[in-house]
């Protein structure tokens, strides 16, 4: 089995909601932006297109724990996809990143692999 890093707290109303894999999905196409959840489904909105009315309902539910923004965790995100087997290059066009950046990130927090750590 995969081991999937480990959420980040503003990311677990999400995935609370909509379950691990659709809410990666709903981060990738909605974060960075402010969108409107609704009180009724209407089947008019783009959110409740992408999730269907029962997904919406349960999303709504965890409003008080989220921002008015949709998070972007393009790190954690890619540590998740290159988790679940995309290459760099599809990892990094999917988040909005370089490929660079994604090598760095996952090398860890010390940059360098490279380098010795003096501490």
């Amino acid at each position: 089995m995969i081991e999937l890093p480990r959420a980040p707290a503003h990311v677990e109303p999400y995935i609370e909601a909509l379950g691990f894999d659709l809410a990666v999905e709903f981060l990738l196409e909605f974060g960075g932006t402010a969108v409107y959840l609704p009180d009724r489904a209407g089947g008019r909105g783009e959110v409740e297109r992408f999730l269907g009315a029962e997904k919406l309902k349960a999303l709504k539910g965890q409003e008080h724990r989220m921002s008015a923004r949709v998070p972007r965790p393009k790190r954690w995100l890619a540590m998740v996809l290159r988790a679940q087997g995309l290459s760099e290059a599809r990892t990094a066009r999917k988040v909005g990143v370089t490929d660079k950046t994604i090598r760095q990130w996952m090398r860890g927090p010390g940059g360098n692999a490279s380098q010795l750590s003096l501490f």
